[in-house]
Formats: C-alpha cells, sequence, structure tokens
C-alpha cells in the first residue's frame, strides 16, 4: 500500500537561531500541547462529565466529533546564522485527535496536523503519537481509507487486492520520546491534506518491540469540518480535558476500593475456604 503522493518526512528548516528568544514560548503553547498528548475533544469531554463513573467505561473518542482545532498567534525573535537580530510574526494552528484509555488516563493514540504561518509562509505537518515501546528505526505509517473501505475494516472485513491498490499511505519518521509516547512527524502537502479531508479515516501502522506490527484505527469524522471552522477557545478546551483527567483519576480511586473491598472479602472468607479444603475424618479413626 505505498504512498502516490509526495511526503516529505524531513522537518522544514527554522530561519532562527537555536537560542530563540523566551517569547517563542507563548506561541509553542499549541505544539507543546500536541507533542505532551493534551488532546482531546470538548465533545468528549462534556459527554463524560457524569458525577459517578460507570463501572466500565465508554470509549473516550467520539466518532462522530473526534477533531478539535486550537490556534494562538506570536512573535518570534532570535539570531540568524550571522548573528543578526530576527524578528517574524507567526501563527500557529493544530487540529487535533486523541484516543485516552478511561481508566488509566494513558494515550492509545493521537495525531494533530500543525499549521504554522511565519511572515505569511505555511508549513503543514502531521504528528502521530503512539504509546512507548516501538521499534523506532522501523518508523511509522498511516494509511488513509475512504468511507466503503473505512467500513469494512471496522467490520474485520478482508480488502481485495483491487480495494488494497486504491488505498494511500504516508511514511513518519520518530523524532522525539517523552513519558506519554514516541512522536512520528512529517512535512506534508496538499495533497495529503485533501486526502485526509476526503478519508473517512486512517490506520496507524507501527511495530512494537521485539517485533509486533500494530494497527490502531483513527476516524476522520469532524476533521474537514474542524480544520475549516474557527479554532476552539483554548481555556475551554483546557478545561474540558482538566476536567476528563479528574473524572479518570476519580474512577482509578473507584476501581482501588472496590479492589481493596474484594481483597478484605476474600481474607473474610479464607478461613471458611481453608476449613472446606481440610479432608473429612472418618468416624471410625476417631474411635
Amino acid at each position: 500500500m505505498a504512498f502516490q503522493g509526495k511526503v516529505n518526512s524531513k522537518m522544514a528548516n527554522s530561519d532562527l537561531h537555536s537560542g530563540a528568544s523566551a517569547r517563542l514560548a507563548r506561541v509553542g503553547t499549541i505544539a507543546a500541547t500536541l507533542m505532551l498528548g493534551i488532546t482531546i475533544s470538548l465533545a468528549v469531554a462534556s459527554a463524560q462529565a457524569t458525577k459517578k463513573p460507570p463501572e466500565k467505561a465508554p470509549p473516550t473518542s467520539d466518532t462522530q466529533s473526534a477533531w478539535v482545532k486550537l490556534c494562538d498567534k506570536g512573535e518570534l525573535k532570535g539570531k540568524d546564522k550571522d548573528g543578526k537580530d530576527l524578528k517574524k510574526d507567526v501563527e500557529m494552528c493544530v487540529t487535533l485527535h486523541e484516543q485516552i484509555d478511561a481508566n488509566s488516563g494513558m494515550v492509545l493514540v493521537s495525531a494533530g496536523l500543525q499549521q504554522i504561518k511565519v511572515d505569511g509562509k505555511e508549513k503543514q505537518h502531521l504528528s502521530v503519537t503512539v504509546p512507548l515501546g516501538v521499534a523506532l528505526p522501523v518508523g511509522l505509517a498511516i494509511t488513509v481509507f475512504p468511507k466503503d473501505l473505512w467500513e469494512k475494516v471496522q467490520k474485520k472485513e478482508k480488502l481485495d487486492k483491487k480495494e488494497e491498490d486504491k488505498l494511500k499511505s504516508a511514511k513518519l519518521t520518530y523524532s522525539y520520546c517523552i513519558q506519554v509516547g514516541c512522536s512520528a512527524e512529517a512535512e506534508v502537502n496538499a495533497e495529503l491534506v485533501d486526502l485526509l479531508k476526503g478519508g473517512s479515516g486512517f490506520i496507524v501502522q507501527s511495530v512494537r518491540m521485539p517485533g509486533t506490527p500494530i494497527g490502531q484505527l483513527v476516524s476522520l469524522a469532524g476533521f474537514k469540518q474542524a480544520l475549516a471552522d474557527p479554532p476552539t477557545d483554548t481555556k475551554k478546551f483546557k478545561e474540558a480535558r482538566e476536567g476528563l483527567m479528574k473524572q479518570i483519576l476519580e474512577r482509578q480511586k473507584l476501581m482501588l476500593q472496590e479492589l481493596k473491598k474484594q481483597q478484605e472479602d476474600l481474607g473474610k472468607m479464607q478461613p471458611t475456604i481453608e476449613k472446606a479444603k481440610e479432608p473429612a475424618v472418618d468416624p471410625k479413626k476417631k474411635k
């Protein structure tokens, strides 16, 4: 399933010297958000705003509205390679999707299309984060599916050769690993963006050590609309995600309490269990 469009896996070279000003921090808020895996739909957070978590948590990715867009503006100050001062206007937007385990809070997979404008010139990058333990030299790939084939994939139906030939894939290179997982990135062009806008979903293909291939499904429902719409309020987004994390922590507490109770009940039952295991005494031998 080779990608038929062009994808440049190298990140764009920066015009700024490595000693960029601390003012980059404000502009980089959204980038840091993506790097840390803080990418969850507001619709997801509000849907889970219940006082008492259910015994079995529902999935935290809403397939009907699984993407959210965040933007920020600022100014970059730094020096070029010759030591001269540089100042550039920067606009950054990230359209994000994330799947979080409802019990542990662990990021299962996250993806984000990052659009960065520096003095009006735009670069686009696709970033995908997966849990730690992947084979870094192998890299990561995504395969985009149109609606009819996406439905077959969701039903776990096998595709024939002609159907597989219609699919397009893009290769991403791992750039860093942090506590929440390993991120792979690629600079993308308009062709791949259009492919994502027209697709129904994609499979993230990675290899876990010592060599197990893994496929993770990511819905593209809501991606095109989120990309076109005005950005979500960053403050509300942060509040919604913090609320979701509190729910997960509360769920973990309830699970620990239930486990402790089960252990205590088992401890109370242990003497009865041990007695039941004792062999029956023959009345004749007693005499």
